[in-house]
């Protein structure tokens, strides 16, 4: 893994967050829960209003964007900015959402650091209220607070993806660094979006403190704010209405993609019978998508299936309409072109573009991580201080810990190759492990196949340097995929592989060839002949085998670096849709170009939703995620802490990959085993507000225990990280109307509830209570 995730991370993530808004109508009981404030009477939908873009350029205090022949910003605190050439000014719309966006003019200050100011707006009531946002130096976000005529208030998160972690909404492929050269390096601006409470006027909002921008200081940058109004009655918007390349699982038709959103004071019911269907010439809609349940200032992703009609190409673009219909006639509609099938994929940037997480991938929520390697030998790193996968290269460092460490147990002529026959995997049982991981209530799992110390764990043809060869003289990886094929076929299959080599005499990323540490005299690189080149003859080939014979359905590349990326990944995704029976794959943002499906933060999480795929890694140990036998039971992470790391990433729209490190037997530790048993029979109960659901509209997440994630069109889940007392309160706008039926997952029985004041209070029995563990799952079930 690499120490520095952040600054490997290629992609971006449009940051979605809400705040603890009242819902439209409060009630005393739940016979009253109903929304009812409908003054179209009922029967007709009415016009949403435009979007309102609001100037803030008497607020802008930071040039951040440069050109050329302009130059003088200093965006990040370190002199580096945005091209200007490469982004819009002046009006601009970005997922369907109206913005003015500042111009590069030199001299002039482009974007708000946020400190604290408050910005004045024009007097109404809104939906939303949508920021143009990056973060430097790291994810940026805080708290924003919504004002209103009344003087009440509500709070938001407010958030920006680091810009050099990110592709974005808006994005650039070069930043200018602080001499007016081009640092070749994709930067970016994402969406973040806090609710208001429609039925009161909002006055002005508050923008949360961060840190003014300084060098190696986390500041959040607001580049635009566009505001959202409310429309009285029964109303229906479309945004980002766009063809993917994506395959419907259902249907194995071409998805169409598009954000409904309720911007009325009406909730959407199945009675409305809302669908969504494409028009375009060339294609023809087979799977239309319905809303059965939208509740006012909700939206949801919907996706229609479309198939070209006979002499169509793959890949041809045409102007058409994804439009919405509901009770009888047309609601909405947006136009713009769309490609019309999924043509093979070129070696560029724009070509793999097109490819986006698949739907299997953003399902599962749940996978399970495994580093396994020669460092799996000495297995040894100070307790949740370094990784243990590093040994062979803190080894190197007189002033680290490894560096003694090893003289003092091995001896300084002990090479860290002398380890590879210690390597026997003699008691690799791959049945055991998948069963293990099915059990365990994950969905995929991903083993290491090449590590930064260039040992692959497969039959490699470039090279000696495998398990086939020396170490346990056996196809670790065939054995794993075979075994998963064979006795979990529920299971997606993915490998992890490392860019670089530490090492590696042919392009050493550490900048030598092997060497004894002590001595600093050469030392073989075993297996490896040189005199390659590494990304050609090596890297490149070395991925080659393992998508066209092993079948990875994910591939998570670690570090980036010298690549040869574009040709690679064009013929993974080739290779995965013309097989007879196309798959769907993935890869994730370190591949060392800007591309990918999704990005990585490691041993942390967010604070808000992040709309954009995105998966959190890290080790049931406090820091590594090889195996360290330093390491005591008790430092692991508790079954408890486990599930709330789930719950958490999941409502805010990521996946878990949780890793495990077996020794170097191939025996998986019993603690590492015990947790996932355990993970395992809470999800048990407790999955179904787990897989396949997606992250609420409105807000993830509501003080420090409680978690939100929908079911579409069938349930609202809250999750309480805390044991409820006898009653349950949640101050925000649940979706719930008086036909629903609250439950606690693990126990049967209906709950009573009510809506008062704007929240819903359900009363939890001792018996519900005593069921529960870890975190207590209370599903509102709708019926209309």
């Amino acid at each position: 893994m690499s120490p520095y995730p952040r600054r490997q991370v290629l992609g971006t993530a449009a940051v979605l967050a809400a705040s603890a808004a009242l819902p439209l109508t409060t009630a005393s009981g739940a016979d009253a829960a109903e929304q009812v404030d409908d003054r179209s009477g009922g029967r007709d939908w009415v016009p949403v209003p435009d979007a309102v873009p609001v100037p803030l350029d008497s607020l802008y205090d930071n040039d951040g964007i440069d050109t050329a022949s302009a130059r003088g910003g200093d965006f990040d605190g370190s002199g580096y900015t945005f091209p200007g050439e490469e982004l819009p000014a002046g009006r601009v719309e970005v997922d369907g959402i109206p913005f003015l966006f500042p111009a590069a003019a030199a001299g002039a200050k482009n974007n708000v650091v946020a400190l604290g100011q408050r910005v004045e707006l024009p007097k109404g009531r809104y939906l939303s209220a949508s920021f143009l946002t990056a973060g430097s130096y790291g994810n940026a976000s805080g708290r924003a607070t919504v004002h209103y005529a009344d003087g009440s208030t509500t709070t938001g998160g407010l958030g920006g993806s680091d810009w050099y972690s990110a592709g974005g909404p808006l994005s650039a492929p070069y930043r200018y660094t602080p001499d007016g050269s081009k640092d070749e390096h994709a930067v970016g601006i994402g969406i973040s979006e806090v609710w208001t409470d429609p039925r009161r006027e909002a006055v002005a909002i508050t923008l949360p403190v961060t840190n003014p921008a300084e060098e190696n200081k986390t500041s959040l940058h607001v580049f635009a704010l566009s505001l959202q109004p409310v429309a009285q009655g029964r109303a229906l918007t479309l945004r980002d209405a766009h063809s993917t390349n994506s395959l419907l699982e259902s249907s194995g038709a071409q998805s169409v993609e598009a954000t409904v959103v309720n911007a009325g004071t009406v909730a959407i019911l199945a009675g409305d019978e809302v669908s969504v269907r494409v028009d375009v010439p060339g294609a023809r809609t087979v799977e239309p998508a319905r809303v059965r349940r939208l509740d006012p200032g909700e939206q949801t992703r919907v996706r229609v299936g479309i198939r070209n009609r006979t002499g169509t190409a793959p890949g041809t673009e045409r102007d058409g309409t994804v439009a919405v219909r509901g009770r009888g006639a047309q609601v909405t509609s947006r136009k713009g072109p769309l490609t019309l099938g999924v043509a093979d994929y070129q070696p560029t940037e724009t070509s793999l573009s097109g490819h986006q997480a698949p739907y299997w991938f953003n399902k599962a929520k749940f996978g399970i991580f495994i580093h396994w390697g020669v460092y799996s030998v000495p297995a040894w790193a100070p307790v949740g201080v370094q990784y243990a996968e590093w040994y062979w290269d803190q080894m190197q460092d007189p002033t680290n810990p490894t560096y003694a460490h090893h003289r003092d147990t091995y001896g300084a002529d002990f090479a860290y190759d002398d380890f590879i026959p210690r390597f026997t995997a003699a008691k690799f049982d791959p049945r055991a492990w998948v069963e293990l991981f099915r059990d365990a209530g994950a969905e995929y799992h991903v083993l290491t196949s090449k590590h930064h110390e260039g040992f692959a764990l497969w039959d490699t043809k470039v090279s000696d340097r495998n398990a086939v060869k020396m170490g346990p003289r056996r196809d670790l990886v065939k054995e794993l995929f075979e075994a998963s094929k064979r006795y979990t076929p529920e299971l997606h299959r993915g490998l992890y592989f490392s860019m670089p080599e530490w090492f590696n005499p042919d392009s050493p990323w550490m900048g030598h060839a092997p060497r004894n540490p002590y001595t600093l005299e050469p030392l073989p690189y075993t297996g490896y002949t040189a005199g390659k080149d590494f990304v050609r003859d090596y890297q490149a080939p070395q991925m080659l085998e393992l998508i066209n014979g092993y079948d990875p359905e994910l591939i998570w590349c670690d570090i980036g670096g010298e690549n040869d990326s574009l040709h690679v990944l064009a013929e993974y995704f080739n290779h995965a849709k013309n097989r007879a029976r196309p798959t769907e794959v993935t890869v994730n943002d370190r591949s060392g170009i800007a591309f990918h499906d999704f990005t990585t933060p490691e041993y942390t999480t967010y604070e808000n939703t992040v709309v954009a795929k995105w998966e959190s890694s890290r080790g049931l140990d406090p820091r590594s995620y090889g195996y360290n036998q330093e390491t005591p039971d008790s430092a692991y992470m508790t079954t408890e802490e486990v599930v709330h790391a789930l719950v958490d990433i999941v409502s805010k729209n990521g996946n878990f990959l949780l890793d495990i490190g077996p020794r170097a037997d191939g025996t998986i530790p019993e603690i590492m085993q015990t947790r996932l048993r355990e993970t395992g029979r809470w999800l048990r109960v407790n999955g179904e507000a787990i897989h396949g659901t997606t992250y609420w509209s409105r807000m993830a997440q509501l003080g420090d225990d409680l978690r939100f994630t929908v079911r579409p069109d069938k349930a609202f889940y809250i999750h309480s990280l805390a044991e409820p007392g006898s009653r349950l309160t949640v101050e925000a706008p649940v979706p719930i109307r008086a036909r629903d039926k609250v439950t606690m997952l693990g126990h049967d029985r209906p709950l009573n509830w009510t809506v008062s004041n704007g929240a819903l209070v359900i009363d939890v029995p001792a018996a519900a209570r005593k069921a529960g563990r870890h975190a207590w799952v209370f599903k509102v079930e709708w019926h209309d």
